[in-house]
């Protein structure tokens, strides 16, 4: 299988999508001629026209309110924000329009919304966001966050070809850091499915996104180590979430640490503990544990980011604690 960075992944679901179905197209700021702010459309305008791959204006109301409008009229619109951060711009028409559609008309709305997400990247607090929480807790929005380019690839394809709204959560700090293999073809990733990225029987990691490379760079750490054997579960879709495999992780190994970028207070990994809590309460053998970013907005000077955002000294800490609960 041919070797392919994260965005290239991204890039590479799109194009193919764009080429399998006519109704599928682009839309955002300086996605054309520029080839987007992180250069995921490099080429993109050139190969399918203006009219498929187009340049908006600088509203993010606009893009996906056109998006919803386009996808209601049997399209399959693309729509990128620049960075995560910027999408409350268009919070509104999100939650109050697009994810309520279905509900209340039963009209598919299939669209995806590119959100570039995240830190370690010395954006400051404008640039370095975490939003998946917020529409986590939003009924009819389905989101994804890839960490590998084979999932980065495959969920984009299933997210495309979807009939809900997708968010599609890409981590910038991901993008040209991480190399992997790809599969060629219609390789579909499907939506509500986790994997387990290595096997262990002492611990487990639930995690997604930008810190599954953490975790899996602690678990080697703790196993050469201390002789720790770490289970790593990777989300990859927030919602809905594979929670029969969450559950199967928590029973085999009896201690749980949850790990996300996102800032502790209201993130995706309280309700994983919740759920956890719930359901099998009585297979657990220690307190569930989470790492996460500090409740603060990310610096912008990269030694206080770096106190910010979870890394994988503070997961094998972690990880050493729970083992030895």
């Amino acid at each position: 299988m041919p070797v392919s960075t994260y965005i290239d992944a991204i890039a590479r679901g799109m194009w193919e999508e764009m080429e399998r179905d006519p109704s599928v197209f682009l839309l955002g700021e300086d996605i054309g001629a520029y080839g987007g702010a992180f250069k995921a459309t490099k080429g993109f305008q050139e190969h399918f026209g203006a009219d498929r791959v187009i340049d908006t204006p600088l509203s993010e109301a606009a893009i996906i309110g056109a998006a919803t409008g386009a996808a209601l009229a049997g399209m399959r619109p693309v729509a990128e924000m620049q960075f995560a951060d910027f999408v409350t711009c268009g919070f509104n028409q999100l939650v109050t329009n697009t994810a309520k559609i279905h509900y209340r008309w039963h009209i598919p709305v299939p669209m995806v919304v590119r959100l570039p997400t995240g830190g370690y990247i010395h954006g400051g607090p404008y640039h370095s966001a975490s939003t998946e929480a917020w529409f986590f807790h939003v009924p009819g929005l389905k989101i994804v966050a890839p960490s590998t380019p084979a999932d980065a690839k495959g969920l984009m394809k299933a997210a495309v070809r979807d009939d809900n709204p997708v968010l599609f959560f890409e981590f910038k700090y991901l993008y040209r850091r991480i190399r992997g293999e790809v599969p060629d073809g219609d390789h579909l990733v499907p939506i509500g499915r986790g994997v387990i990225r290595r096997e262990g029987d002492d611990v487990t990691v639930i995690t997604y996104g930008s810190t599954t490379h953490f975790a899996m760079e602690a678990a080697d750490i703790v196993a050469q180590e201390d002789g720790i054997g770490t289970r790593i579960v990777d989300l990859r879709s927030l919602a809905p979430l594979d929670t029969e495999m969450i559950l199967e992780a928590v029973r085999a190994t009896g201690k749980v640490l949850i790990v996300h970028e996102a800032a502790l207070t209201g993130g995706v990994g309280g309700e994983v503990a919740a759920l956890i809590a719930e359901h099998a309460f009585t297979d657990l053998d220690a307190p569930i544990r989470r790492v996460c970013a500090l409740d603060t907005p990310v610096p912008f000077a990269p030694a206080l980011e770096e106190v910010v955002l979870p890394d994988t000294g503070r997961i094998v800490q972690a990880i050493r604690g729970l083992y030895r609960f």
